[in-house]
């Protein structure tokens, strides 16, 4: 495994080989989605028969202690903590449907992914 994705709260493991598993809802829905852990890449895995509406906004939470990933820093995006190599980094993402914007937050600076990046620069470069 090459990152290991935590909790920011209770510092559970996230991810089990190549999935980050979270606990998901919009509205009424609450399903467990798996991410794939690469930054950038914007697969997911899905219950079986159900699929996603595209700019649908969900709510992600730990499964382990059930707290929300909601960033403090907006409301538009969730975190995580990713380890690499001993290197401890915040990882940020969008948390609408089809929105492909995620952050990687290290001492060395900001990584952007994603086409829909630009959409949250702002509230990033308070980070930096």
């Amino acid at each position: 495994m090459k990152w290991s994705y935590t909790c920011p709260h209770c510092r559970g493991v996230l991810n089990r080989e190549e999935t980050i598993m979270l606990n998901a809802s919009c509205g009424e829905e609450q399903i467990i989605i798996g991410f794939h852990p690469t930054p950038g890449n914007y697969r997911i895995s899905l219950p079986p028969g159900y699929e996603i509406e595209p700019g649908s906004r969900w709510d992600f939470s730990c499964p382990s202690c059930r707290k929300s990933l909601i960033s403090d820093l907006s409301p538009d995006l969730c975190c995580l903590d990713m380890v690499t190599k001993d290197r401890r980094h915040r990882v940020y993402f969008s948390r609408v449907a089809g929105e492909h914007a995620t952050f990687v937050i290290s001492a060395e600076g900001i990584e952007r992914h994603g086409e829909h990046a630009d959409r949250h620069s702002l509230e990033l470069l308070e980070l930096v």
